[in-house]
């Protein structure tokens, strides 16, 4: 999940040169290039430490997306989500922070937090859909669950969430 302000469309290419190189050395490059992306992919998408988050008496596990780069590679990708997991982007200022869906396989839930860490708004979100879904209000973070999980869980607009980083 990228949020729309942010949308970098950028590419890597590579060229391994064919003339008088064995098969053995590009494949090589080519492992190595290819693993440089992946570890360079993961490590965009956010940390590896998870931070606890509560709303209510629900608890949600959640990656961090803090920078320009994990923001717009969200969960891009991702073909699965624990129910208490999920990802929040922490944005350095409040405003109207755009979500879109692209690229994203899996059906979510977004609640669109203000600084004080209310919740402003929720919507669902359907896979890989260019839809965007905007606030109704200046946020400061965006915290995406499963899709239903607010839902059924009781969580609603004006809940505060616990645990925000500042």
């Amino acid at each position: 999940m990228r949020y729309s302000a942010s949308i970098q469309s950028w590419r890597y290419s590579a060229s391994i040169p064919v003339g008088r190189c064995s098969a053995s050395i590009q494949t090589g490059r080519a492992f190595t290039l290819a693993l440089l992306l992946l570890c360079g992919t993961a490590h965009a998408a956010g940390n590896d430490a998870h931070l606890p988050l509560r709303i209510g008496p629900h608890v949600f596990q959640v990656e961090r997306a803090a920078t320009p780069q994990q923001r717009a590679r969200g969960l891009m990708g991702r073909t699965h989500l624990a129910a208490d997991g999920g990802m929040l982007f922490v944005f350095e200022q409040p405003g109207r922070h755009c979500f879109w869906m692209r690229d994203t396989p899996l059906p979510l839930s977004i609640a669109f937090i203000d600084s004080a860490g209310r919740i402003a708004d929720l919507a669902d979100m359907q896979p890989r859909s260019e839809t965007l879904h905007c606030p109704n209000a200046d946020i400061r973070y965006a915290l995406e669950v499963r899709q239903g999980e607010f839902k059924r869980r009781g969580i609603a607009a004006r809940a505060q969430v616990d645990g925000l980083p500042r």
